[in-house]
Parts: structure tokens; sequence; C-alpha cells
């Protein structure tokens, strides 16, 4: 309550002080009887200030300047921080500001409306329920803004302004859009200051000659000059339609746009000199067209720059929401630029509201989808995102083994295993690798998992051959049997015994029915030769004939994890 009774006072003192100026120099009869006419004009004019309007005998008075609007903004904005500075905000920070945003709006709005009560006569009479309505919004952004920018000070950041302070308070898709907008809405009023100050600047003669009919004096120009600055944002709003193709009336049954120039009688006023002759649109005005396009190219690409989208599809959206927002404001703008000016030809002035928010969604916010896409594109390319990078180059690296069955069960220590049930084995470890032929893990690793050998090549400079393959070992298509070896190469002694005996106790005996999981045999780097090992008892051999023979001459040997039947070969005489 205390800094929204600041605001009001030195607001009111400010405006009070200018009145009584023009009070001096003006007849005294045209502000009212002695110095309450003067409060009360003074009154009014703060009211004008936050755009509350007024109503005469003639008509209602809309047309109000928004330069005016910065004095009291300016004060609300340094409440706000004020408040922030003398009380403890507790919770987020968000909540805190606004907090001390209604804190504020609340006690302004009721004053406001108190005032334009008070101000009320036979000749002007506020709206009350604008006062009302202006003063809460005014209070709540401007105050909002200095909260915010003292609470992000507070905690030893420095900030440029109360938006840049507003904007590390938002969450980050909230900030791409408010940045994507600011940017946009930004190039538009450049754009409109451009045009307006050009048209000004090439009419010059025409604005002195309509200050020099007015003849103000010293203490009236120094007026006409405060009031030509404080409509100075309606100007550059109005140039900024024009710009986006709707234009602005000057009048009712005029028109000044790029399709064409109609205009009727206008106020002698010396900013409107700078509207064009009629007729046909002036050729370089028109390349003012091309703002809108350039707008919604910079907002798409600063919301997306703010907030990339890891989803190609989602970037245009979000970009035509930023130049959707952008037209909303650039509606708004166009809707308190403009307004009567009392009643009859005077009654429509300014840009249509409607009009200039549909042309700036669609001009806008195309322009804005399509920078918003390729501005996605080029970052996620940039950083190697889906598409963007280039296909990776096949990998070197052998591919990952399968999953190994479950282990057979051991035969016992000083028995060979059966040369039957070997083959049975072999064959059903074939059966099993044609069953699931493509299997990575097939070709890693030779043998598989049951001990079939598999003839798959190994493609060169692709992955290493097993260190199982041994030059004197060769695979045979019929059997898992491996090639023949001579018996010079073999080493003979009590040393080769000893190995032999411990291959036999290694070597794992396929069962006859379902395997047992035991844990998997350990690998070893260098695998002993085997040796012949011991006849089987006579209760356990086959039957005498030429298996026997042939089982006399092959061994078993499991070679990590995989079994291998070794057929021995005589001495050369």
């Amino acid at each position: 309550m205390v800094a929204a009774a600041w605001c009001v006072g030195i607001g009111l003192a400010v405006l009070t002080t200018v009145t009584l100026v023009g009070w001096t120099a003006a007849p005294r009869a045209a502000l009212g009887p002695g110095l309450p006419g003067v409060f009360r004009t003074a009154v009014n004019f703060w009211l004008v200030a936050h755009h509350a309007g007024f109503s005469l005998q003639d008509g209602r008075v809309g047309l109000l300047p928004l330069g005016l609007t910065v004095l009291p903004g300016a004060l609300l904005y340094r409440s706000g921080g004020w408040i922030i500075r003398v009380t403890e905000v507790r919770g987020r920070q968000r909540i805190g500001v606004m907090q001390v945003a209604l804190a504020l709006a609340g006690p302004y709005a009721i004053l406001a409306g108190l005032l334009a009560l008070t101000a009320r006569s036979s000749v002007v009479r506020p709206s009350a329920w604008q006062a009302l309505l202006a003063g809460f919004l005014l209070a709540a952004f401007a105050g909002g803004l200095g909260a915010a920018r003292a609470l992000v000070a507070a905690g030893g950041k420095r900030v440029r302004s109360g938006l840049w302070a507003l904007l590390r308070l938002l969450p980050e898709r909230p900030r791409s859009l408010v940045v994507g907008v600011v940017g946009a809405t930004a190039v538009l009023l450049a754009s409109g200051a451009l045009l307006a100050g050009t048209s000004l600047a090439m009419d010059l003669p025409e604005a002195k000659a309509s200050y020099d009919a007015l003849a103000p004096g010293f203490v009236g120009g120094f007026l006409l000059l405060l009031v030509e600055l404080a409509f100075l944002p309606n100007a550059v709003i109005w140039a900024m339609a024009y710009a986006i193709g709707p234009g602005f009336s000057v009048g009712a049954g005029t028109s000044v746009s790029p399709t064409g120039v109609f205009l009727n009688v206008v106020p002698l006023f010396p900013p409107l000199a700078a509207l064009p002759e009629p007729g046909p649109a002036p050729l370089p005005s028109l390349l003012a067209l091309a703002a809108p396009f350039v707008a919604g190219a910079v907002g798409g690409v600063l919301t997306i720059r703010a907030m990339p989208s890891p989803v190609y599809e989602a970037a245009p959206l979000w970009g035509f929401v930023s130049g959707a927002l952008t037209a909303c404001v650039a509606a708004v703008l166009a809707a308190l630029s403009g307004g009567p000016l009392g009643g009859g030809r005077l009654a429509l002035m300014g840009p249509s509201a409607w009009q200039v928010g549909l042309l700036a969604a669609l001009e806008v916010g195309v322009s804005a989808a399509i920078a918003a896409w390729v501005t996605n594109w080029a970052l996620l390319r940039r950083a190697g995102g889906p598409g963007g990078a280039a296909e990776a180059e096949p990998s070197t690296e052998p591919t990952k083994p399968s999953k190994p069955t479950k282990p057979t069960k051991p035969a016992k220590p000083g028995k060979p295993a059966k040369a039957g049930r070997s083959r049975k084995a072999g064959r059903a470890a074939r059966r099993a690798g044609r069953a699931e032929p493509g299997k990575p893990g097939d070709a890693a690793k030779p043998g598989g998992g049951d001990g079939a050998p598999e003839r798959t090549p190994v493609p060169p400079g692709r992955a290493k051959p097993s260190v199982l393959i041994q030059p004197p070992v060769q695979f045979v298509d019929p059997e898992p049997v491996l090639g023949t070896r001579k018996a010079a190469s073999r080493k003979t002694g009590s040393g080769g015994g000893a190995a032999g005996q411990r291959s036999a106790a290694r070597s794992p005996e396929p069962p006859a029915v379902e395997p047992t999981p035991v844990p998997a045999p350990r690998d070893e780097k260098e695998i002993a030769e085997p040796v012949p090992p011991e006849a089987p008892d006579a209760a356990e051999a086959p039957d005498p004939g030429p298996e026997a023979e042939d089982e006399a001459q092959r061994e078993v040997e499991n070679r990590g994890g995989a079994i291998y039947v070794l057929r021995k070969q005589p001495p050369e005489a």
C-alpha cells in the first residue's frame, strides 16, 4: 500500500507541475476555475497516462498518447524492486515475483479507480472501469519486472534489465518463446520507427508550416513538443501497421496502406505532415513490406537457439507459436495506439487491431516456422544429431560371441571319453549350428558352444582368427575330426604323459540324455599335446572290431569349452 501511494503521489506531483505551467501560459478559463480545476486536469492527465479514456459532450476520447505511460511505468518498476529489498520473499522466486506484483497492483488499481471518480465533472467524465483495469495491468507488469530484477540481483547475479531478469526465472520453453516474441516485436517496431522517421524527414517543410500555423509561442511550443513526444510511440505503431499491410485510418473514410492512400481533411498537427500524398503508395515505402518476414525469421531463430528441439517436426511448430504470439502483441499495440478522437469524422483513428493481428500471424508465423526449422536442422547437424552426421564406418572389432551353452559333465580322471558318444555330440552340434546360421557368435568363436567347428571364413581386416586354430590342425567335412598329424612332431617322455593325463582329466564326456551344468573350464594360453590314454577297463571297453582300432587311434581334448577329437598317425618308416 505504501509503494502504491508513493507511485500515485509522485506521478500526480509531476503532472500537476506541468499543468500549472500550461495554466500560467494559457487562458485560465481553459483548465477550469482556479486551482481545483488545475488539480482535476492534472488527475485527468494522470489517468490518460494509464490509458484510461474519458468522455466529452461531443463524444469519447480514446486516442491517448502512449509516451505518458513511461512515467507511471518507471515509478511502478522502482516500487517493485523496493518491495523486494525491504521484505523477505519466501518460497520459489517466480512465486515471490507474482506475490509482489499482485501486492502492488491491487492497491494501485483501487487508487486509480477512486481518482477517476474524483476527477468527474460536467465537461469531462473519466472511465472508472478503464482506470481500474489499466492501473492493475500496468502495476502488475511494471512492478513484476522491477521485482524480478531486484530478486535476481540480490542473488549476486548481474542483470541488464527487468525483462532479462524475468527470463532467468522462467522455464526453458516459455523463456525461448518470450525471447522469440521480444526479438520479432523489436524488429517490427524498429521498421516502424525507421519508416516514420524517414517520412517525417522527407516532409519536414510541411511539418514546419503546420507549426508556424499554430503559432504556440515559447511556452506553448515547449508544451507542444512534449505532446509530440508523447504521441511518438503511436506514430511508430501506425507505421508498423503500414509495414504489416492493413495500414491505418486518419478519420472516417480514409486509409493509408501499401495498396493506396485515401485522405480527407487532416487535423493540423505537425507529426501528421509525414502522411503520404493521396494516390498510389510511394515505391520506397513498399520496401517496408519485408519487415514482417524479417521479424519472423529473427523470432524463429531466437526461439530455437534459446532451446533447440530434438525432433525436427516440432521446430516449425514452436516457430509458428512464436510468430502467433508476436501477432497478438502487435494487435494489442495497434488497439492501444488508436481510438476515437471525439465524435463525427474523427471517431475512427489508427489501425484495425484484428486486421493487424491476422496478417501478422500469417506473415510472421510462416516465416518464423521456416526459420525455426532451418535453424534447428543446422544446430542438430552441427551437434551430430539424428540425420545430421554422416553414417558411421563399420566397426573393425570382432563381434561379441554368443552365449555359451551349458557345459557337459567332465569325464573321470584317467578315462578317455568314448568315441561313439563323441560322434553323437558332434552331429548334435552340427545340427544346432545349421538351425541358427546367422548368429554373430558362431563367426567369432570357432566350434560354437558344443564343439562343432564352423567353416565360416573370416574376412581380412575384420577380426583376428581364434587362438585355437593352429597350423597343424585341419577340419574334416564329414565329422568334427581334426586332420592327422605326424608322430615326429609330438613330444614324448614323462612330461608328455603327465600332460596327457591332465588333458584327459579335463576332457568332458558328453551326456547320453540331458547335459548337466557345471562350471566352465578355464582357458589356457598354451595347450599341452595329448598322449595316448590308458586302455579302458575290460567291462567298459566295446566289442573288439574295426571300431576299437579307430578308437585307439583317437583322443578327445577340451579347448576353451569346445570338444575336439584328434586322430593319431603312426610315425613314418
